[in-house]
């Protein structure tokens, strides 16, 4: 007993026909006939009484039918199944990002990429850059998108694609700087300056970049991540030194309602993301599609923004 004959014999079932079945399979009446014969020598018992040219099913026929549809419609639920997994239009996606872009950028994308699709489900969590580089060593996400940052020591257990761009300065729109097409690290001297903890490594850089030019960096407020430093800006009270992706973001929810303005540098300051990916933990068809589609998604925003945007492995 095969698949083979027991689709040949649920179309028998359906249609009482040996001819009806053939021209429905595309298949020749003889090797219907065979395919019937065989099925009832494996099985030991006959299926059809034949009546002219008529078949009439016995009752362990009937039997056999139900539990034949239940067969194939099972196989043919796995075929769809793995057919949606190929193509990455189904399956689990389990990601991570760092808290800015997990608030509105990579949240757009992920939703607008599955599109309402059922058959995939999302999970998504916001961990902070470091945390996602451990959740991609132990092999836990399918990729995440964070700051990156040099690992330190042993070898890490996964693959960074970077993608760097350039900063710009916040700053409220009445700012005298505002006028300028293009601003310095100089022109920050000891401006009251919203940023990130001093042990981030973005932050580390501003720092070193006022100090090489003897300029004096003053703190005045202190977030975990940009958007929230927008506020800030937009009343007055500091300027900031901002990634692309901030730009891109406030441009699109307008948290500042066009009062915070953004002045590239004459200098540029670069940012780096990075999209981390598992060594040891085989990419399904939608990982590998979501990956390179927020991977063009970060790109195009960056150019949107004028950041110059470069893409490297490392």
């Amino acid at each position: 007993m095969n698949l083979a004959q027991l689709t040949v014999f649920r179309e028998v079932m359906e249609t009482g026909s040996i001819s009806q079945t053939a021209k429905k399979l595309n298949r020749t009446q003889p090797a219907i006939s065979l395919a019937i014969k065989n099925l009832e020598r494996s099985l030991g018992l006959t299926l059809f009484e034949r009546k002219g040219r008529r078949l009439i099913p016995v009752p362990e026929a009937h039997y056999l039918l139900a539990e034949t549809t239940g067969i194939l419609d099972r196989l043919s639920t796995v075929s769809s199944t793995m057919h949606g997994l190929l193509k990455g239009s189904s399956g689990n996606l389990n990601i991570a990002a760092m808290p800015g872009p997990s608030i509105f950028a990579f949240p757009n994308f992920i939703s607008r990429s599955v599109g309402g699709n059922p058959d995939i489900r999302v999970t998504l969590s916001t961990r902070s850059s470091p945390q996602i580089m451990e959740l991609a060593g132990t092999q836990n996400i399918d990729f995440g998108f964070a700051d990156f940052e040099h690992a330190v020591g042993k070898k890490p257990q996964f693959t960074a694609e970077i993608i760097s761009g350039d900063c710009f300065c916040a700053m409220d729109r009445d700012n005298p700087l505002a006028k300028e097409k293009a601003v310095t690290i100089s022109d920050l001297d000891d401006v009251p300056m919203g940023g990130l903890y001093d042990t981030h490594p973005f932050q580390k850089k501003v720092q070193r970049a006022f100090q090489m030019v003897a300029a004096t960096y003053k703190p005045s407020v202190t977030c975990q991540y940009f958007l929230p430093l927008i506020p800030f800006v937009g009343s007055g009270q500091c300027c900031s030194i901002v990634d692309p992706l901030t730009v891109a973001t406030e441009r699109k929810l307008n948290i500042s309602h066009g009062r915070v303005v953004f002045l590239p540098f004459k200098n540029p300051l670069r940012y780096e993301y990075a999209i981390l990916s598992p060594d040891h933990r085989p990419p399904s068809q939608l990982a590998l599609k979501i990956k390179a589609g927020w991977k063009a998604e970060v790109v195009s925003m960056l150019e949107q923004t004028n950041a110059n945007p470069r893409t490297e492995d490392f």
